[in-house]
């Protein structure tokens, strides 16, 4: 029986705690959260009796096996390494870091430690993906070499930690852009970035003053604080040749919320986002395969199952994870470099 304990208690932990409550070998034995009265509602709704406002508490229980961090993005790698130092396993929500030293420095500790870490993108944990690898694996979409994604907001800026770029790190490109960019480059078989171009705009704020149309919102929302970009976009060249674009926004003038990932290789094609297809060529007709499955596009909560119950398995089993920490270093650096192009205006050389 694998004893968990989460840390952080906002909308993202129930999408932890549920699946851990109700997978057979597991037991919640400790919730982290500052908010005593969010806390006692969690540990009343899963029948957890440790309950602690300080990480450092929580961290000395031993009877904790492994934790989940769902934690504003600038504790991340503190309270990773912290709980890794204490041997624990460790699933980290994304981002890995706000730099890379952290991203080094959590590497480090895993090492270390020899304790699993699990880094939290969880759209590498969709159905929809797991099908598309298979094929990929089986090299019926040959080399990729060109793939784009785009996660569009008309109207989504969360406010709260989200836009505050202390807590955050950074605004759509950190948020969105994360999973984006780790998704794309995980099915391209992950080869090495070695340059970013990349821009960010800050034109549009937070538009509170939309009526009539509602939008997701932080539990600590606050329309006045917004100090992150509205739109980022990058394009990633890699060792191999192969490329990627992609661009990101809380908040853009567009007709609808827009949300695709496409990959491009040399025996066919895919779309993963908004639904799956193959296309491929058979005996000179271009064919669009629909793959008979229930669930071709991404299913929130039933990836964040899957994504639970891996780490579930690794730890118990003692194997590594499918997005292991190696890999929120790279994604850290893509992502960090697109920054920095932006800030500088010239392109950033891995």
């Amino acid at each position: 029986m694998l004893k968990v304990g989460v840390i952080g208690g906002g909308s993202i932990s129930e999408f932890h705690l549920r699946p851990y409550f109700e997978n057979p070998n597991v037991e919640i034995v400790a919730i982290c959260d500052t908010n005593e009265v969010r806390l006692h509602s969690l540990g009343k709704k899963y029948l957890v009796e440790n309950l602690y406002t300080e990480v450092g508490e929580f961290l000395a229980n031993e009877q904790i096996d492994a934790v989940s961090i769902c934690t504003w993005n600038n504790s991340h790698a503190d309270i990773a390494i912290q709980a890794l130092q204490k041997n624990k396993h460790v699933l980290l929500e994304k981002p890995l870091s706000l730099n890379l030293e952290e991203a080094y420095a959590v590497e480090a500790a895993v090492k270390e430690s020899k304790k699993i870490l699990q880094v939290g993108n969880v759209r590498r944990f969709a159905t929809n993906v797991g099908v598309l690898k298979k094929f990929i694996d089986a090299g019926e979409l040959g080399e990729i070499y060109y793939a784009k994604a785009s996660c569009l907001r008309r109207l989504g800026n969360p406010g709260g930690w989200f836009s505050d770029i202390s807590k955050s790190g950074g605004g759509p490109l950190i948020d969105l852009g994360t999973h984006m960019i780790d998704l794309c480059w995980y099915l391209m078989g992950k080869p090495k970035p070695v340059s970013v171009s990349g821009n960010t705009y800050k034109k549009l704020g937070n538009r509170s003053h939309i009526e009539n149309l509602s939008f997701y919102k932080a539990a600590d929302y606050n329309a006045e604080h917004n100090d992150v970009e509205d739109l980022a976009n990058g394009l990633i060249r890699f060792e191999n040749g192969a490329s990627l674009f992609v661009d990101v926004s809380f908040t853009l003038h567009a007709k609808q919320d827009e949300i695709s990932v496409k990959l491009y290789g040399e025996n066919g094609g895919a779309e993963v986002e908004p639904e799956l297809a193959i296309i491929k060529e058979q005996h000179e007709t271009i064919l669009n395969i629909t793959p008979q499955i229930d669930l071709l596009s991404f299913d929130f909560a039933g990836s964040f199952v899957n994504e639970i119950n891996h780490f579930v398995d690794c730890c118990i089993n003692n194997v590594q994870p499918i997005s292991p920490v190696s890999d929120g270093v790279e994604v850290t650096k893509m992502l960090l470099a697109i920054y920095e192009s932006a800030a500088t205006n010239q392109e950033i050389k891995l």
